[in-house]
This record gives C-alpha cells, sequence and structure tokens, in this order.
C-alpha cells in the first residue's frame, strides 16, 4: 500500500490558511453548503456503523476499520500540524480525514454505497479554514444549525463541488435563485437562472450567462412591470447549482 493518497489529503491540509478571515467571508454561501454536506454524509456514516452518539465530527475511518494505520513520517506530520489547530473536533476531522484516505486505498469499496464523507469538509476549509462549534455552527462569516442525525441524514444532497460553481454560489449580501420556465423548460430544467442580491438595502438582479458568469439583467424587473412573458420559479441554491454545473459540463463539452 503506497498511502499516497493519505500525503495528498495531508498536504491539502498543510496549505490551508486556517486564518484567513477574509476568504471565509467571500466564501460565506458555499462554505455553508459544503458543511451541510459534509454533517448529511456524516450522518449517513454514523447510522450504517452505529456511531450515531458520535456524529458529527469524528474519525470515521476508525469506525469502519479499526486497524487501519498511516506511514510514520505521515503520522507525525500529521501531528505536528494539529498542535496549532482548535477546537478539538476540528482536529479530530482533519485526522480523520488523513486516515480515511488512507482506508480508501485500502478498501476500493467503501463507496459503493455511501459517499466520500470528507470531500465536502476539505473543501469547506481550503475555502476560508475551519469553524467553531457552539450552539451553532460558527464558520467564521456564517452560521447554520447543528439539528440532529436524523434530519441531516434526510436533507437533499449537494453534490456539485467543482471550484467554478463553488464560486459561483458565493457573493456579498443575500441571494433568492429563480428558474426561468415555460413549455419544454420545466424546474430542473429551464431556460436559465437569474437571481436577487440584496446588501445592505441595495439590491440587484444578475443572469448566469453563457459566459459562464452572472451579469446583470432587468428579467425580474420587466416581469414585475408585466413586460416579460417568461415566467419563473423560486429555487435553491442546491439547484442553481445544478444548472451551473450542467451548463459548464454542456458549453465545455464534456457532458
Amino acid at each position: 500500500m503506497s498511502n499516497a493518497p493519505a500525503r495528498t489529503v495531508l498536504h491539502r491540509l498543510k496549505a490551508i490558511d486556517w486564518a484567513d478571515n477574509v476568504a471565509a467571508f467571500q466564501h460565506t454561501h458555499s462554505r455553508a453548503l459544503l458543511m451541510r454536506e459534509y454533517l448529511r454524509r456524516a450522518a449517513l456514516w454514523a447510522q450504517a456503523h452505529g456511531a450515531e452518539q458520535s456524529w458529527p465530527f469524528f474519525d470515521i475511518a476508525e469506525r469502519v476499520d479499526g486497524n487501519i494505520t498511516t506511514p510514520p513520517d505521515v503520522t507525525e506530520d500529521l501531528k505536528r500540524l494539529l498542535m496549532d489547530l482548535a477546537p478539538a473536533s476540528l482536529r479530530t476531522t482533519c485526522r480523520g480525514a488523513v486516515r480515511w484516505a488512507a482506508l480508501r486505498e485500502a478498501r476500493p469499496d467503501l463507496l459503493e454505497n455511501l459517499p466520500d464523507p470528507y470531500e465536502p469538509l476539505l473543501r469547506m476549509y481550503e475555502r476560508g479554514g475551519g469553524f467553531y462549534l457552539q450552539e451553532y455552527l460558527d464558520l467564521n462569516g456564517v452560521m447554520i444549525p447543528l439539528r440532529n442525525v436524523e434530519s441531516n441524514a434526510s436533507t437533499t444532497p449537494f453534490v456539485t463541488l467543482s471550484p467554478a460553481t463553488l464560486d459561483a454560489l458565493d457573493g456579498e449580501g443575500e441571494s433568492m435563485y429563480f428558474a426561468k420556465i415555460s413549455d419544454g423548460y420545466p424546474r430542473h430544467s429551464p431556460r436559465g437562472i437569474v437571481r436577487r442580491c440584496v446588501d445592505d438595502d441595495q439590491t440587484h438582479d444578475e443572469a448566469f450567462t453563457r459566459n459562464l458568469r452572472w451579469e446583470p439583467t432587468e428579467y425580474l424587473k420587466l416581469y414585475d412591470l408585466g413586460h416579460n412573458d417568461i415566467d419563473h420559479v423560486q429555487i435553491t441554491e442546491i439547484e442553481a447549482a445544478t444548472f451551473i454545473e450542467t451548463l459548464t459540463e454542456k458549453l465545455a463539452g464534456t457532458s
């Protein structure tokens, strides 16, 4: 066993600026979605291995196979990295992600039924550091409720993890997303999507275009004035992410 995957995860962790508050605030929306997806995946693994009491931040590899190990140099390097990290739950997930990578290499059959638990969390860390667990999960820019194992296991999956899609979901203030629908273009495959952004009492509308970026649009204002025949329906961030990723793949010729 080469343990190259474990070293790769360790290198990703070492490259993170854990005190990058600017990045955390720039990526509040995507980080919240990534954390929710980790909570969902961790809940599924906890249920599958009787670890509900240890959820949400636990060493899943240890629950699956307590005999899994990493090479001495990886273990020591990881130990040095963890010395400066807090809280303890953050250290646990970093250690768990490295050990999980080693387990995946040893047991490639592991993801036949359940998704990789740590990848959303690693991507969240890479987009602005860690978290603090209080009454809510504090992601240094956004706070989300923890809830329980059952409710997290049943949430809608967020599987679009590409950096470009995650970047497209970020932005200042709060956003509401809408899908443009008509005959032949239902909600799950709309003509396009727009969003209304509200920040410091300032409102502006944007459409995600074939240039693969958000650009100003008058669609919602014209619709309110009765000058637009194309209808729309409000959608979730996850649905918006699916559209963005699908359009990106289509224009790149990979779908």
